[in-house]
This record gives C-alpha cells, sequence and structure tokens, in this order.
C-alpha cells in the first residue's frame, strides 16, 4: 500500500499472533460470544483469531478495501470457517450500524483495531476518509479554531459504536490510542452510553505497528451503567492494575482512589494561570545570541533590532530541566491581542524591516487565529505577560517542576505557548506560591490527576483546579501565604473565551 494511502486510512495492521493474546484473554475473562463483528476488518487477524476463540460464533467483517475484503474471505476459507462468516466491503461512515446490530441476536463482540489517524491529518491530505462535518464533542468558538476539534477518526468511530450499541449487552475489544479510549469512556459516562465496565490494556505500538504512539486495548462491555471508573493493566498478561483511572465530576483523573483521599485538595484556582505567548514563526520571531556577539534567527541570518520589542524568553524544556536563565530572546509585536502593530515602523524601523522581509512566513501561518488580524499579530498576549514575577511550568512534560522567575536586566521574561504561568506584581507572593506548588503534597494531587501520556499532560483547566488555599494549609505554609495575598497586587482575569489552550497535535503514527 501507498505510504500516502496508509497515512489516510491509518492502515496499521494487527499482527494475527496480537489478535491471537486478545481473543486468548478475552475467553480468560469469560466473554461470551454468539456473533463476531470486526467493522474495518482489513486482512481479517482478529476474525482468524476470533474464529478459533469462539468456535460457534457467526464472523461478520466490513471494509471500505475491496482487496483486503477478498484476502479475508480466501483466509477464512482456507481455515474451514467460511461457512460461518460474511465479509463484505462497506465504508464505516456510511453504514446504518443500528439497523446492522438489530438484526443479530445473541451475546455481540465487536472487536478489532479502528484507523491510527486524525481528521486533520486526513483533512491536510484532502483525504476523504471522514466521517461527515459535525462538531461531535461540542466545542464552540476559539476551541474549535486553536486545535480542540482535531480528533481520532477512530474516536468518532468508537462513539458511533457505543451509541448503536445503546441498551444492548455486548462486549467491545478495540486497539486504539490510550487517549481516544479514555475519550470514548469519559464520553459514554457523560452521556449514558451504558457502559457496565472497562480496562485498559497497554501495547507496545512501537513492537506490534512500529507507531510511536502510547496505545491500549480498550475492553468495555455495555448494556447497563456501570461505575466510571476502569482498570489500567501495564499489558495483555498483567494480573493486577497498575492504576484506576475514573470520572471526577466532569473531568477524567488518572488515579480515582488518589484523587478521593485527597479531593479536598480540589477547587478553584485563586489565580488565573495563563499560556505562553503564540506566534507560530520561531524561525523568524526567536533569536539567540551569536558567538556572545549580536543576534541571530533561527534561519542563521544576523539580526539587528531595537530593544524595544525584545524581551527574554524561556521554553518548556528550559523550565522542566530548571534552566531558568534565558538564552533565546523574542520579537513581541503587541501588548494585547489586536492591537495595531504599524506603531513599530516608526518607533522600531529595524524591527519593522526585520519583520517585513520575512512577510511571507507571517502570511504562511496556517492557523485561522491569524486570520485578517495585523501584521505579525501575536496570541496569548496581554498585561499580565508583562508581569515582572512569574512561577511558571511546562505542558508538555510529565512530571510538572514549578520555577520562580524573576526580570532579567529590568525586562520581564516571557514564556512560548508550551508553557502555562501565574504573573505577579510581587516577589515575595510568586515565592511563596511557587513552594506551594512544589510541595509533595501538590505533587501528589497533580500526580492523580494527570495522564503522562497526554500529547500536554499539564494543561490550564487541570491547574485551575487546585485549591491553593488547602494545598498551603496542606503543606504548612498556610500563614505564609494569607500573609502574601494581603500586600500583592493581582491581575484581573480575562474573558474566558481569551483563555483557550493551545493544543499541540503530534504528528498522526
Amino acid at each position: 500500500m501507498k505510504q500516502a494511502v496508509k497515512i489516510e486510512f491509518g492502515d496499521f495492521q494487527t499482527p494475527l499472533a496480537l489478535a491471537k493474546e486478545v481473543c486468548s484473554l478475552l475467553v480468560q475473562k469469560g466473554v461470551k460470544a454468539q456473533a463476531v463483528l470486526e467493522p474495518t476488518c482489513g486482512v481479517g487477524a482478529f476474525l482468524s483469531a476470533a474464529a478459533a476463540a469462539f468456535p460457534k460464533a457467526r464472523l461478520l467483517g466490513w471494509d471500505i478495501n475491496p482487496d483486503y475484503v477478498k484476502q479475508t474471505k480466501s483466509a477464512l476459507k482456507e481455515s474451514g470457517v467460511g461457512k460461518r462468516a460474511s465479509v463484505s466491503v462497506q465504508d464505516f461512515f456510511v453504514h446504518d450500524w443500528e439497523a446492522e446490530l438489530v438484526e443479530i441476536r445473541g451475546s455481540i463482540l465487536v472487536l478489532g483495531n479502528l484507523p491510527w489517524v486524525t481528521n486533520a491529518t486526513v483533512s491536510g491530505m484532502n483525504g476523504s476518509n471522514l466521517p461527515a462535518k459535525e462538531n461531535f464533542q461540542g466545542f464552540r468558538g476559539i476551541e474549535a479554531r486553536t486545535g480542540k476539534s482535531n480528533f481520532d477518526i477512530s474516536e468518532w468511530m468508537l462513539i458511533r459504536l457505543v451509541k448503536a450499541l445503546r441498551g444492548r449487552s455486548a462486549t467491545i475489544a478495540m486497539f486504539c490510542k490510550t487517549g481516544t479510549a479514555r475519550k470514548l469512556l469519559r464520553f459514554a459516562w457523560q452521556n449514558d452510553g451504558r457502559i457496565a465496565a472497562a480496562s485498559l490494556y497497554r501495547i507496545d505500538a512501537k513492537k506490534h505497528f512500529g507507531a510511536s504512539v502510547d496505545a491500549c486495548l480498550l475492553l468495555a462491555t455495555t448494556g447497563q451503567a456501570g461505575p466510571a471508573e476502569a482498570k489500567v493493566f501495564d499489558d495483555l498478561s498483567a494480573k493486577r492494575a497498575a492504576a484506576t483511572l475514573g470520572l471526577a465530576g466532569q473531568d477524567l483523573v488518572y488515579d480515582i482512589r488518589t484523587y478521593r483521599r485527597l479531593k479536598h485538595l480540589e477547587g478553584l484556582c485563586p489565580y488565573q494561570w495563563r499560556s505562553g505567548v503564540k506566534h507560530d514563526c520561531a524561525s523568524v520571531m526567536e533569536l539567540r545570541r551569536s558567538n556572545g556577539h549580536g543576534l541571530q534567527n533561527k534561519l542563521g541570518e544576523h539580526v539587528n533590532v531595537e530593544q524595544d520589542y525584545l524581551f527574554p524568553l524561556l521554553k518548556c524544556s528550559d523550565l522542566a530541566n530548571g534552566r531558568i536563565e534565558p538564552q533565546r530572546f523574542v520579537i513581541v509585536t503587541q501588548r494585547r491581542v489586536g492591537e495595531d502593530t504599524s506603531a513599530i515602523k516608526k518607533k522600531a524601523p529595524r524591527t519593522w524591516r526585520y519583520l517585513d522581509s520575512h512577510r511571507i512566513l507571517f502570511e504562511a501561518r496556517k492557523s485561522s487565529i491569524y486570520s485578517s488580524r495585523m501584521p505579525f499579530a501575536l496570541f496569548g498576549i496581554g498585561d499580565y505577560a508583562f508581569a515582572p514575577w512569574k512561577v511558571a511550568v511546562s505542558g508538555l512534560h510529565r512530571t510538572p517542576r514549578f520555577a520562580l522567575i524573576g526580570p532579567v536586566d529590568e525586562k520581564p521574561v516571557l514564556f512560548d505557548d508550551t508553557c502555562y504561568f501565574v504573573p505577579f506584581q510581587d516577589e515575595y507572593e510568586a515565592r511563596v506560591v511557587a513552594e506551594i506548588m512544589n510541595s509533595e503534597e501538590c505533587k501528589e494531587f497533580l500526580t492523580s490527576l494527570t495522564f503522562t501520556d497526554s500529547k500536554r499532560p499539564i494543561t490550564v483547566e487541570l491547574l485551575q483546579r487546585l485549591n491553593i488555599r488547602a494545598l498551603a494549609e496542606d503543606c504548612g505554609l498556610a500563614g505564609e501565604w494569607a500573609a502574601s495575598r494581603n500586600r500583592g497586587v493581582h491581575y484581573a482575569e480575562q474573558p474566558a473565551s481569551m483563555q483557550a489552550e493551545f493544543v499541540m497535535e503530534r504528528p498522526a503514527a
């Protein structure tokens, strides 16, 4: 199969040995199946494995690829189970799954390996392997424009199957990205998907599929509502769960047991966490010292600009590794979103000429947040970005490390949009909050909330759940924090519509 087609269809065929291991697990778990369905059967590894594991079950398979359907039919016929098998060409996205399932009698097992590709990847290739356009996740406004509306095709497909099975007793056993499995469970638990029980079994996607993603076998039974939690096992042969994820209010947490013990530490954070500046033009906007003399951009060009719009910059790798002395600089063209940038031309003509010489790169920025805006516009910028003191953390690293950051050469330090921070005018308050955030109590609570395999383990939403008052009491800093609050000058909160998180998507496997 050509690489482009493989990517569009998320085509990662399941090795037969792995399919057999899954079916063996299902038998050990006591799963019964009078009908085995594989909605995207590919070359039929799961149907072949299920034929042996469930010797009396009907075998039903579909795939959009006629060649795969032909191969699957041939394999089942050769193994002597062709008479109880039905495999046909079908587009998952247009098939009437409710009508299909209502005709099937007895216990149902839906298993397989759905496409490992995002809608953004397929759209970017001008591909057609997509469901009809709909905002099924319910995102609105800027959230739908800055990445949150991107989703794995398998997420849409799993939700489609759960909806079709609602009220019907069945077992689902599907390989998918671990994040996709969690999203499906969250959707089902919040929307009466009637998940009676669920568990996740991690797999080595690199070994089995050559895909550098966190993946798992999602195992769920449907038909009635059960507890909104799922055990997580380290591999298919594990006997004891490594953790139990669950739904806490409207959010999933990694360790529901620890969360319940520390639930008093959750609340509405009195500070507004912010994301760093977003420009999507690092090759031009981010500069470094060149051999101790002058500045150089990522294009290798020597840059001569005024200091007015130049600020020290820290990135997520700096914060995560304790590097708090900035080695980079960023050109900041605005003090607030939407500000007219034409003043740069008069106030800092060298800066304007430099930016203008790379105008084509700015105009090539794909995000719609820059459309119809001022030249060289930024996002994630406001008065808070220029606060002298900040407590900051990387959004991309598994272990949160909160850094106290002060001004450098009388200029505030800025962060890129992979970082989150709280701004402070008062150094003492910033120091107290940094100590609270780095306390063992805070670390344990954050660990219970955080999914370390996520693209961004740390998010604004997660940080806003921290009850600083309760954390201060638990770690013995209640008096210091109260005193700091009385002397601090605090920033007014920005409207929620301007606080959307910028989600970074890893390239689809």
